[in-house]
């Protein structure tokens, strides 16, 4: 049974966390803009405009189903890169002043730091070798590796749990949506981050494209997932492994409480040399020394 105040904790948990990568920038268009221009300061393309404006539509409507609900509220949080600041603006047309209650910057989910001007032969020999050493963990001279990203990242996560612990003002009636405008290495090192998957997942992990969203929503039991939004086909395409789209299936179906009892913690990763019928010291009934001798 859950209690009262379980209840109440519950119905302040936003209902939905989107993840959107900006739109189309000059950088993806050409990597030379990085010679010259600094990384932050990359404006977004005009098909990168056009992009960020249907992914607010869309994201609108999965918010709203297409319109059919009134009870919800938005908060945003973006990057301060030059792209993420104008994919938002652009995402914000879709909604009208009176669903938003609030937006932050937050340098912590700004895009992974490459180190400065990026002269473009050094980045294709830097590029290759991070190929080669593992993309998690390589550093990129005068700059981050994705495990640095993943740092600040995590650190970022706990101050997103107090702004919804104390922060958001909002009638409890209506479903809080929280919309991270990010970049793609950002946002896959917060799924990392949130659902716990490895280094060795997360190396497989396809890129998003630009203004693509991730949707994690609250499943029955009040775990968030992947899976309640998105399709089996859909993880496929972004790299979950078989195991991490039944643990996405685990938690936006098991009944609450019954997450940690029925999904996959990836034990076998570790343990499958162990017999699982092997019992502890002391425990076998049939140990000579327990016996009595008559």
């Amino acid at each position: 049974m859950i209690n009262s105040s379980e209840t109440e904790q519950q119905k302040f948990l936003p209902k939905r966390i989107i993840l959107v990568r900006h739109g189309e920038s000059a950088g993806n268009l050409d990597g030379a803009a990085y010679t010259t221009t600094p990384d932050y300061k990359i404006p977004l393309t005009p098909d990168g405009i056009a992009q960020a404006n249907l992914a607010g539509t869309q994201i609108r409507d999965v918010i709203s189903d297409s319109g059919k609900l009134r009870n919800w509220k938005v908060c945003f949080y973006v990057s301060p890169y030059e792209r993420t600041r104008s994919t938002l603006r652009e995402i914000g047309k879709s909604f009208p002043r009176k669903r938003v209650i609030g937006v932050r910057e937050e340098c912590r989910i700004r895009e992974q730091d490459f180190g400065n001007f990026q002269i473009t032969e050094r980045m294709k020999i830097i590029k290759e070798t991070r190929e080669r050493f593992g993309r998690f963990f390589y550093r990129f001279p005068e700059g981050e590796s994705a495990a640095d990203v993943f740092d600040r990242v995590s650190s970022f996560l706990e101050s997103l749990w107090r702004d919804i612990d104390s922060r958001f003002q909002h009638d409890p009636a209506d479903d809080l949506n929280i919309i991270i405008v990010s970049h793609g290495l950002a946002a896959r090192v917060f799924l990392m981050k949130w659902f716990k998957w490895t280094v060795e997942q997360f190396e497989y992990l396809n890129n998003f494209n630009n203004c693509e969203f991730r949707v994690m929503q609250l499943g029955d039991g009040g775990e968030y997932s992947l899976a309640v939004h998105h399709s089996e086909e859909e993880m496929q395409q972004w790299g979950l492994s078989p195991e991490m789209i039944a643990d996405q299936k685990c938690r936006a179906n098991s009944p609450r409480g019954g997450f940690i009892e029925k999904c996959q913690w990836y034990l076998d990763g570790f343990f499958d040399h162990v017999d699982p019928d092997d019992s502890e010291d002391g425990e076998n009934e049939d140990n000579t020394d327990d016996k009595t001798v008559s």
